[in-house]
């Protein structure tokens, strides 16, 4: 079975495509979770260890209260 290549580009096409629908989408939910506490309050009941992604990341980044500030709500 011998690749063509074809048969190579349309592979890296669908790769391509599948990892520039991931990037948008975690930047799509890092935007959502970034701007709606009521977004993060819903991730914390579905997702929790995706909040805990984003506050760390937060943290990470120098912004520091988004955590406590959720907490007092």
């Amino acid at each position: 079975m011998a690749c063509t290549m074809e048969t190579v580009a349309k592979i890296f096409k669908g790769v391509l495509v599948v990892e520039l629908l991931g990037v948008f989408g975690a930047y799509f939910l890092f935007y959502k979770m970034n701007t709606s506490q009521d977004f993060r309050q819903t991730m914390s009941k579905k997702f929790p260890f995706i909040l805990e992604v984003y506050y760390k990341s937060v943290e990470q980044s120098g912004m520091y209260g988004v955590r406590k500030q959720d907490q007092e709500k």
